[in-house]
């Protein structure tokens, strides 16, 4: 045989078994997702991949180093430290979480994730452990003191997010109000902030705990105003596969654990300075 020949013998070969190996990753794929057993993989890997919104302060962000911090990123790495499994952090885009998660490119939805009729449909979440709420920031400047007076205005909100999905499922309370009737979506709240401090924008529906630790950090603080809203109160969960009930147990015995030894508690205290919204100390 040619040397001309054995090359090419060799290369039909390696594209043979690159095919092979797609399709074996994609049927494993597909039955995750139809019958996820997520749990008995990360076992034994001891590794488990959360995907995360990077620009999530307090919840998960980047620091300048690049370094992953955030209270979700203490708390995931506090419950699996529990089962001797490492906690890697896959940024993402945040309006297509469901879909990484589906297709296999993170295990868990750990960032901030508001538990809600949409997406419980979709996906299967652990208990709540954090209380949240949206508000509406604004500038003083632009004299906003309620929904109503954001009538003819400019509203943001993040793509994918519990409040991009309030405003839709209940327009009276601010779409029917504002400019267009469509908010500008943006992929992070940073990207917001700038468009609102710019006054591109001059409302931004954000969940409280970011709003306020976003807000607790800029040196002209008193410059903004935070409206409440008549949306309902949100709780914090982890989210995964539909029918992974192993892992949900799992997670759901971790936080538990650490509601009672305490370690919860300390990272309240970390990142919020108070333990008032931990839905699992304040039962």
């Amino acid at each position: 045989m040619s040397k001309r020949l054995k090359r090419s013998s060799l290369i039909v070969a390696l594209l043979l078994l690159m095919v092979g190996l797609s399709g074996c990753r994609y049927e494993n794929r597909q039955k995750m997702d139809t019958n996820p057993d997520t749990w008995s993989i990360v076992s034994k890997q001891k590794k488990i991949v959360v995907g995360l919104d990077d620009s999530f302060v307090p919840m998960g962000f980047q620091t300048k180093s690049g370094k992953v911090v955030g209270y979700d990123v203490d708390l995931a790495r506090a419950v699996f430290k529990q089962y001797g499994i490492k906690v890697d952090f896959q940024p993402i885009d945040w309006s297509m979480n469901v879909t990484e998660l589906r297709n296999g490119t993170i295990d868990l939805i750990w960032n901030g994730f508001s538990i809600n009729p949409q997406r419980a449909k979709k996906l299967t979440f652990s208990k709540p452990y954090l209380k949240n709420e949206q508000v509406l920031v604004s500038k003083k400047r632009n004299n906003i003191k309620s929904f109503a007076d954001m009538k003819g205005k400019v509203a943001g909100v993040q793509a994918g997010s519990a409040g991009a999905m309030d405003i839709d499922n209940q327009p009276k309370l601010l779409k029917d109000q504002i400019k267009g009737h469509t908010p500008i979506l943006y992929d992070s709240f940073t990207e917001a902030f700038i468009d609102l401090n710019a006054n591109r924008i001059q409302g931004l529906l954000i969940d409280s705990i970011y709003a306020g630790y976003y807000i607790g950090h800029q040196k002209n603080r008193s410059s903004y105003r935070s409206i409440p809203s008549e949306f309902r109160s949100e709780y914090y969960g982890v989210g995964m596969r539909k029918g992974d009930t192993e892992l949900k147990q799992k997670i759901d015995a971790g936080l538990d654990k650490l509601a009672k030894n305490g370690q919860l508690h300390q990272i309240d205290m970390k990142w919020f300075g108070t333990d008032r919204d931990s839905t699992l100390i304040h039962k």
